[in-house]
């Protein structure tokens, strides 16, 4: 019982309703109490706010660590650990005979590494300049919450424009610089893929502190209502503005109650009580035209003001710990430059963190990184590099017809076919497992949940969820939720703008490594929404296996073929 209970004073829950604009998020430092409160609150919204389009349960940040790391307990209980090692020293083996190989033709057991001096021998300080102004040119966001929190501009006038445009001439100038400069494609896809990242790192910190600071001109704006109450002498007359509502005196007096509170209180962001429907909004505004109140009405009033700021400022301080951490004391350049640096795509005013840094820990997941990044490399020179130039040569040196071209294609896609698939796993796992432990390290960052069991997926949507979380979050909060809630779309319809707006970034950075547009990554990435309803269907439902064995196809098959269309078309 003691233990009990010293655990229960450790846990941390912190429960944020962000409103209609961008959903509502928690997080809590216990797993099985994070899943109790979430089934609580799914019940919750079913019986209370039936199929309203502006309740969601999008995320929850809550101490955890990713599947494969030594830190996870269940990791290294895993049945399956065998099977890691066994990666790993196939990996060794494959290295060693690589190395061999090199050693017999060209007498060095790095071979002639054209794809490591394509890395190094040009433009390589050109390129870290690069992204260092990209980095420090983020900070124009930061700039621009400061100016609408100290009242020179406002979110929803000149606000959400300024940032909107900023974004796409960000973006644009990052991808016209590496044409400009005709970086390699390792340049090139380093460089994409890290505007894409600060493109939306810029894009949540924005929307997210200019949806609070609506909230906080809303707060704002109540307690200049609440010091003309406090000036108002009462009369014996009642204002004839209540008539308009049902909410009478007496009824106000009952205003704790939850069905009359969300009848009275308006939306968290709305500024413009004069075209607000709600009952607060015919306070302000009979407060504002000086209408006669007598004593229980301005009691009633102060009541119900003070109540709906309440709510405000526990919107404004969001997840954070303390008022002091609330909106706007979180806009401050530590913060941002702390944001900028965690291994998350949605910004929270505050995360659960670790106590400390474990540098030991940190020392061998960057030797990791590095680790992998050459084993990729390495195979990268032995098994892909040569068939991607020699179709680069038929097409371009040769002038090779396409119809020639075209009968080697199916022997290019069995060429690539293994190699592809494993630098996808390793891709995967030097970004998901070792590169962004690091930095989740380095800032004592608590949530580690980058990743579900994506290799268990039995159908595209669920790999869409798993494989990459910190996307997927994204997504789901500043596209899918903005959808329905801004654009006032349906859920399908949410859903197919969220795979198309995925499908444009995907089409794009195949257009910045090819220089041509053809669709065919495009095609691809939207193909994932009639075969996720496929697998809803009598045909594929509940067939775990046979949904899991099509996704390995796929994911098998489809790098090696979309590569040769690109090379060959």
């Amino acid at each position: 019982m003691e233990a009990h209970e010293a655990q229960s004073k450790s846990f941390q829950v912190v429960i944020q309703d962000l409103g209609e604009q961008e959903g509502h998020t928690f997080s809590v430092d216990d797993p099985e109490l994070r899943e109790i409160i979430k089934a609580g609150i799914d019940r919750a919204a079913g019986k209370g706010y039936g199929k309203g389009r502006s309740r969601f349960r999008d995320l929850v940040f809550t101490r955890q660590f990713t599947t494969f790391d030594r830190q996870n307990p269940r990791g290294a209980q895993s049945p399956f650990h065998g099977f890691f090692t066994l990666f790993w020293l196939a990996m060794a083996l494959l290295l060693v005979k690589i190395a061999a190989l090199n050693w017999k033709n060209q007498g060095s057991v790095f071979g002639r590494a054209e794809i490591l001096h394509l890395m190094i021998d040009r433009d390589l300080f050109v390129l870290l300049a690069t992204d260092g102004a990209m980095c420090l040119s983020t900070s124009l966001g930061f700039l621009l919450q400061k100016s609408i929190a100290n009242g020179y501009l406002t979110w929803d006038g000149w606000g959400w424009i300024i940032q909107s445009v900023w974004q796409v001439l960000f973006t644009a100038t990052v991808i016209w610089f590496s044409f400009y400069r005709e970086w390699p494609w390792t340049h090139t896809v380093f460089i994409v893929l890290h505007v894409f990242v600060l493109l939306m790192k810029q894009h949540s910190y924005g929307f997210t502190n200019g949806y609070l600071s609506r909230v906080f001109r809303r707060k704002k704006l109540l307690q200049e209502k609440l010091g003309q109450l406090e000036s108002l002498e009462p009369t014996k007359s009642s204002s004839p503005l209540l008539s308009r509502t049902s909410a009478s005196g007496a009824d106000l007096r009952r205003v704790d109650t939850p069905r009359h509170r969300r009848r009275s209180m308006g939306p968290k962001f709305s500024t413009d009580f004069s075209s607000e429907g709600s009952e607060i909004a015919l306070m302000a505004n009979a407060i504002e035209a000086g209408s006669p109140l007598d004593a229980s009405q301005i009691q009633a009033f102060t009541r119900v003001i003070e109540t709906e700021m309440t709510i405000l400022n526990e919107e404004l301080r969001g997840t954070s710990t303390s008022p002091q951490k609330a909106y706007p004391h979180n806009l401050t350049l530590s913060d941002f430059v702390d944001w900028a640096c965690l291994p998350t795509l949605v910004y929270e005013v505050e995360y659960p963190r670790q106590p400390d840094i474990n540098w030991y820990y940190v020392a061998e997941k960057s030797a990791a990184t590095l680790g992998v990044i050459w084993i990729m490399i390495i195979v990268s020179q032995a098994y892909i590099y040569p068939a991607v130039m020699e179709a680069v040569r038929q097409r371009d040196v040769l002038g090779v017809p396409l119809e020639t071209r075209w009968r080697e294609f199916p022997w290019l896609v069995s060429d690539m076919l293994f190699p592809l698939l494993l630098e996808q796993l390793l891709a995967w796992y030097v970004i998901w497992e070792c590169l962004l432990n690091v930095l989740a390290e380095v800032t004592r960052f608590a949530d580690r949940s980058f990743y579900g069991e994506w290799w268990n997926s039995t159908s595209w949507d669920q790999y869409a969820r798993d494989w990459n979380r910190p996307v997927h979050h994204f997504l789901l909060r500043h596209v899918y939720h903005s959808s329905i809630s801004a654009l006032r779309l349906s859920r399908l319809q949410a859903t197919f703008v969220t795979f198309l707006l995925s499908a444009v970034v995907h089409e794009l950075l195949m257009f910045c490594l090819f220089k041509k547009v053809r669709g065919y990554l495009f095609a691809m990435q939207l193909a994932q929404l009639p075969l996720a309803a496929l697998s809803r269907t009598r045909l594929l439902k509940g067939r775990d296996t046979l949904g899991n064995v099509i996704f390995w196809l796929g994911l098998f098959i489809g790098p090696s073929v979309l590569t040769a269309l690109y090379l060959v078309v």
